[in-house]
């Protein structure tokens, strides 16, 4: 028996095979779990293909996390079709190029504001819309809504505008573990380090990190292999961590323990 077996779980941001949220919906369906990929905008198709080379090819809903109607829209369909829904995996982010790589001064707030949008403010909409089925799995033995992160406590190399976002990030998901605790949704994150997505690719200098971290890390990491964090956020969405919301949990081979080498 898998250790999410019967589980029902959205999950967001799946792009590629490589995307941290295609390893995370792949290994939630072997440990026993139903799963339902969203996608939006040109990167639907993408996501449908993913959707198609998974164990179980899964339903795909279009969902652009900044229109409350297609937010909406699913949620019913979902509750057409589940009843609940015991888990969200949310792996969604973007920054327009102003917002990376040029220091702090140069982006507009239209730019700023579409990154705290998209890559913060998006799990509150997630909650908000989901709420009402996440709180049947929650009366029924705990819910569970899992963000993906890259550690926001430092200010780190050509990040810039996404570090503040993702700092937005992680006060939201404290916020939220506090408003949605009475209603047994548990709200964590998972700290990765770097792995090359699509994502980790479009940050200017982001190969830098990579040649840093596994130096850096206890542990050691490899940048091409998402099985550590999938595991991680399975693990979350299990009921192994009937106790655990508000929490931020490193998988970064303990890169973010030591300093630099």
């Amino acid at each position: 028996m898998g250790v999410v077996e019967g589980k029902r779980i959205l999950v967001t941001g799946v792009l590629t095979e490589a995307s941290l949220a295609f390893g995370v919906a792949a290994l939630a369906q072997r440990e026993g779990a139903e799963v339902v990929l969203s996608g939006a905008g040109r990167g639907l198709s993408l996501t449908r293909r993913m959707a198609r080379k998974l164990p179980d090819p899964a339903e795909v809903l279009e969902i652009d996390v900044t229109q409350p109607d297609q937010l909406a829209a699913a949620a019913e369909h979902l509750a057409n079709k589940w009843g609940r829904l015991d888990g969200i995996l949310h792996a969604i982010g973007f920054a327009p190029p102003s917002c990376l790589a040029k220091g702090m001064l140069e982006a507009s707030w239209d730019d700023v504001a579409v990154a705290l949008e998209v890559s913060a403010y998006s799990l509150k909409a997630l909650a908000a819309h989901f709420a009402p089925l996440l709180e049947i799995a929650g009366s029924e033995g705990g819910a569970s809504v899992v963000g993906l992160d890259f550690d926001a406590s430092l200010a780190w190399p050509f990040y810039d505008w996404m570090g503040v976002a993702k700092a937005a990030l992680e006060s939201l998901t404290r916020y939220l573990a506090r408003d949605l605790g009475p209603k047994g949704i548990r709200v964590n994150l998972v700290a990765a380090g770097p792995v090359r997505t699509m994502a980790g690719r479009s940050i200017p200098g982001f190969e830098r990190f990579e040649e840093t971290w596994a130096a850096r890390a206890p542990l050691g990491w490899d940048a091409t292999d998402s099985n550590a964090v999938a595991r991680a956020c399975v693990a979350l969405f299990s009921d192994w961590f009937p106790m655990t919301t508000g929490e931020i949990l490193h998988v970064d081979g303990g890169a973010h323990a030591v300093g630099a080498p």
